[in-house]
């Protein structure tokens, strides 16, 4: 009678497991499968952005040559180069200003510390686009909407808010110790020390994730860049870049670099995330934490 009854449940739960199995692999491809068209797609021979297969039939690495050669419309290089630097300014301002006021708010307690939590909160729940028309007259005043200022003006958009974003790195911070703050101070540590050199090496999982993020918002963002840069097509970032090339006037002649282009700009992402992973996983199994 055991062994029927073990039978019955062991033949239930391999059916379950194949359940989840297929339903994952189901939600799996459904996932990668753009991927792999858009990948295929900046390969393709075939120009314009109707034709009459699916898959391409022939394919190309011509798309990816003209993005760099063909700069008489749309200067991708550069596009791509000021993307590249507002990104990484952006992601090490972001990610100090982050991870400083998690820190201070987890650890520090001083007045209108609630407050400013609570006000943080609600200013979360409303789009960062909201503030674009107000934020750009703030900048044109300023003088920082012409020229080789838009850059800096970028870059101020991307991290000046950042620190409202700290609720998840303040999250991890609360789960490290006190007694470790209390130890450092007594030895002689002061609260930068403890933050430098303590706090952040056993937050390496959050420094990852606050890094990636940081970077990656910029990396992708078109509204802000939008209506700052407006016409200054020498201060182009690759989302606009990659958004004039659906435009009506270059959609077919554009359409396959425009693929070429969205696979381009996943690799410093790539790049960023496969350099991180390592940190990640040491951060994850040798922090010490009571």
């Amino acid at each position: 009678m055991e062994d029927v009854k073990y039978g019955s449940a062991k033949r239930r739960r391999m059916i379950n497991d194949t359940i989840v199995h297929v339903s994952l692999a189901i939600l799996a491809f459904i996932w990668v499968f753009p991927i792999i068209w858009v990948v295929l797609t900046s390969f393709r021979a075939e120009k314009g952005s109707y034709v009459s297969t699916f898959l391409p039939q022939n394919y190309t690495i011509d798309n990816y040559v003209r993005l760099f050669t063909d700069t008489t419309i749309l200067n991708f290089p550069k596009m791509f180069g000021n993307t590249l630097f507002i990104a990484i300014c952006s992601c090490i301002l972001s990610t100090f200003y982050v991870l400083a006021t998690a820190y201070c708010l987890s650890r520090l307690r001083f007045k209108l510390r609630k407050p400013y939590m609570n006000m943080a909160m609600v200013l979360g729940l409303f789009p960062g686009f909201m503030s674009m028309v107000a934020v750009y007259f703030i900048l044109k005043a300023l003088g920082l909407s012409e020229g080789g200022l838009i850059r800096l003006a970028l870059i101020l958009c991307y991290s000046g808010g950042a620190g409202l974003g700290f609720q998840i790195a303040k999250g991890f911070f609360d789960t490290i110790p006190v007694a470790i703050d209390e130890a450092a101070l007594i030895d002689g540590c002061t609260r930068w020390q403890i933050f430098w050199k303590i706090s952040l090496p056993l937050s390496k999982p959050m420094v990852v994730y606050t890094v990636l993020t940081a970077f990656i918002g910029p990396w992708v963002d078109f509204i802000f860049a939008k209506v700052i840069c407006r016409a200054n097509a020498d201060y182009y970032t690759v989302a606009i870049g990659l958004w004039r090339m659906l435009e009506k006037e270059y959609i077919d002649s554009w359409y396959t670099c425009f693929a070429a282009g969205a696979v381009l700009i996943s690799i410093p992402i790539a790049i960023l995330f496969m350099f991180l992973q390592r940190y990640y996983v040491d951060g994850m199994s040798g922090a010490v934490k009571g």
